[in-house]
């Protein structure tokens, strides 16, 4: 890539991607209200982040954008803390290195402690972008009757993760995932992928667009599929759709050192900025007042 196509990773540009990842996340949440109007779903308002809790193991249950603009008190955070408590789920905050540096130290005096971390690579867009398939790989958007064998391809390819670079700290019961994908396809902007090979379902991913960012998320590829150019191919459909709709931005998170992070890097993606993870390491007394146990 040449200097002048670049991205500098600017504290305005991390404000811009979080607040997609926050919208993504709030849809995601209110989806699952939706579904199980039972269940207990939270969505707060926290300073400039969101707390989100969508169920009971659900990848959707977090902390996301703080520290981008306002602050948030204490008082607000003690509320958060005692809601996941009452959920018997630990609060887990996902803190950009370009929000404010304060964020991590009143988290970390509180009992916070860092689980792990995530990568944020970035690639600017232009609309001349061509899509290269891998051979035997044919790639289509899912419709209506197509939508379930998408899931399910989806939801059996993170069942088995790739093992390559740092392992992630989280495990998910494999109805969490179902129900937060499930959930966050029906926000706005969204667009599934399917790629078969040789005409049989080998791999899934998600495009959404969110003013002009466009969020490459939720890829998988089945096992006995992996090492024949799925993502890939899948990754360059999406950048030429995104393209294409307008967006300037494409966006993935992926582990430190996967292969996913070795699949975007080649079509020219670069390393933003890392977001922390910080779980809390332990309930109080507090926490399990008027509730469940903590978690």
């Amino acid at each position: 890539m040449s200097p002048e196509l670049g991205l500098f990773a600017s504290a305005v540009l991390s404000a811009r991607i979080e607040r997609a990842e926050r919208s993504l996340i709030e849809e995601g949440a209110r989806a699952a209200a939706h579904r199980d109007p039972g269940e207990r779903v939270l969505v707060v308002p926290l300073g400039s982040g969101l707390a989100v809790w969508a169920g009971p193991g659900s990848p959707l249950d977090k902390v996301v954008g703080v520290g981008i603009a306002d602050e948030f008190t204490d008082t607000e955070l003690d509320a958060v803390e005692q809601a996941f408590a009452e959920r018997a789920a630990a609060v887990q905050f996902e803190v950009s290195t370009l929000a404010d540096p304060s964020v991590v130290e009143r988290l970390t005096r509180r009992g916070y402690v860092l689980f792990g971390f995530e990568n944020v690579l970035g690639l600017r867009l232009d609309q001349g972008r061509q899509a290269h398939f891998a051979d035997r790989v044919v790639v289509s958007d899912v419709g209506p009757e197509e939508f379930e064998t998408w899931l399910n391809v989806i939801v059996d390819g993170f069942a088995v993760p790739d093992t390559q670079g740092i392992a992630s700290h989280e495990e998910y019961p494999r109805d969490a995932i179902e129900h937060s994908v499930r959930d966050v396809s029906s926000s706005s902007g969204f667009v599934g992928s399917l790629a078969r090979i040789d005409g049989v379902p080998a791999g899934g991913a998600s495009l959404r667009l969110s003013d002009g960012v466009a969020q490459l998320c939720g890829a998988a590829t089945l096992p006995r599929f992996r090492r024949r150019g799925v993502q890939g191919t899948l990754l360059a459909k999406r950048l030429a759709a995104a393209a294409a709709a307008g967006c300037d931005l494409a966006v993935v998170t992926t582990l430190p050192g996967s292969r996913s992070q070795q699949n975007v890097q080649r079509l020219g993606f670069q390393l933003l900025y890392v977001r922390a993870i910080l779980v809390h390491s332990a309930p109080t007394d507090r926490d399990t007042e008027g509730g469940e146990p903590a978690g």
